[in-house]
């Protein structure tokens, strides 16, 4: 196939490269993790691109952060390889994880500490060597020039995402694993949050989210999975997936009106575990 210059999303769901044929920055391969005789992820598989936020949605027990904790290798897979930038996971999990920036839900940092403080401390974590300057021209690119002094304990919601989200990514990392993160977020805070990684994206590197807000991963998200009891049952473009999918019964049955949304199609498959186009 003649290369394009934009990505193809419904050739993306099935290719290990991506219409340009670049490789995957993540590549998740037949994962299966099992605590005791409960398999919380079976067979999963998928990859992720660079330029672009990649989505994992799935109800709450349907193993998402199990996977999100193998990728970090949290976790040892019964079975499957996870590699980033081309390196295993667990046969190199230091050098894997020198690749990743994750910015979790329940991110928290000292209280005491000052916004400027917070930068500091992560980058000498990081080895990162930034100057008093460099520092201040960081926090008035994330919109937090002001806060400097400010205890990050006093911060907004917004603010403090805007905060975990410049520590995940002082390294400059070519992955970032985001969980969740723009949960309890007023939706001004959310929008601005979606245009700091949509920045991110487009400099090159990819993003893997996870999120319940099927607006935000319609909104911001260039492919999706969605997984159920440990399968993949969905992949590709937001649009791709409803398009597919609007005609199925159990998706007309959970419409609320006759535009099917993306969270039609999320409640009725989620709802009957089965595979989806």
């Amino acid at each position: 196939m003649t290369p394009t210059t934009t990505l193809d999303p419904t050739i993306m769901a099935t290719s290990p490269q991506n219409a340009l044929g670049v490789a995957p920055l993540l590549e998740v391969e037949d994962l299966r993790l099992a605590y005791g005789r409960r398999v919380a992820v079976d067979g999963v598989s998928f990859f992720v691109s660079p330029g672009e936020i990649f989505g994992l949605l799935g109800p709450n027990g349907a193993g998402k952060t199990s996977t999100l904790s193998a990728i970090e290798g949290l976790l040892a897979p019964e079975r499957g390889r996870i590699s980033v930038v081309g390196i295993d996971v667990h046969k190199r999990p230091l050098d894997a994880r020198a690749n990743l920036g994750i910015q979790l839900q329940a991110t928290s940092f000292q209280k005491d500490l000052s916004v400027f403080e917070v930068i500091q401390l992560y980058a000498g974590l990081y080895g990162v060597p930034l100057t008093s300057a460099d520092i201040r021209r960081l926090l008035a690119t994330i919109d937090l020039g002001d806060c400097a002094t400010m205890k990050s304990g006093h911060l907004s919601g917004g603010q403090f995402q805007r905060l975990a989200l410049a520590t995940a990514t002082l390294h400059d990392p070519p992955l970032l694993l985001l969980d969740e993160p723009t949960t309890g977020l007023d939706p001004q805070a959310r929008r601005q949050f979606w245009a700091k990684i949509e920045a991110i994206r487009d400099s090159g590197r990819a993003i893997l989210l996870t999120t319940h807000s099927m607006e935000e991963a319609h909104a911001v998200c260039d492919r999706i999975s969605i997984i159920d009891h440990g399968r993949v049952i969905a992949t590709g473009s937001p649009q791709h997936i409803v398009d597919s999918n609007r005609d199925r019964a159990e998706v007309r049955a959970a419409a609320r009106r006759a535009d099917v949304t993306l969270e039609d199609v999320f409640i009725g498959l989620t709802s009957h575990a089965g595979v989806a186009a």
